[in-house]
């Protein structure tokens, strides 16, 4: 029995070094990463922000027109392409959806 215990114990030395190898491997992927997923991250707290409050957005695009009429136009014109392409990503992860069924 002892004989066993010892090849487990091995075992276990071995799966414990092999995992602190991959943490620091994954520790050394992910560095990269790290700036990436916080400027994401604030993307999303702005998004949910703006969701919330969509009168906060209207009346910034207000003041920037008033401030620049030449450009309310040429911000017109982006808003209606951003709006555009929301409305198709949504109606696409709707249709996409696992839970929906499809």
């Amino acid at each position: 029995m002892s004989v066993e215990l010892e090849r487990i114990a091995e075992r276990r030395r071995w799966l414990v070094s092999q995992a602190a190898a991959q943490r620091f491997v994954l520790e050394q992927e992910m560095t990269q990463w790290k700036p990436r997923l916080a400027l994401a991250d604030r993307s999303i707290a702005v998004y949910r922000y703006f969701r919330r409050y969509p009168a906060l957005l209207a009346g910034a695009g207000v003041v920037a027109v008033l401030l620049r009429p030449r450009l309310g136009g040429v911000w017109m014109h982006r808003g209606l392409m951003l709006w555009q392409i929301c409305s198709q990503l949504r109606r696409i992860w709707r249709h996409t959806d696992p839970k929906s069924g499809n």
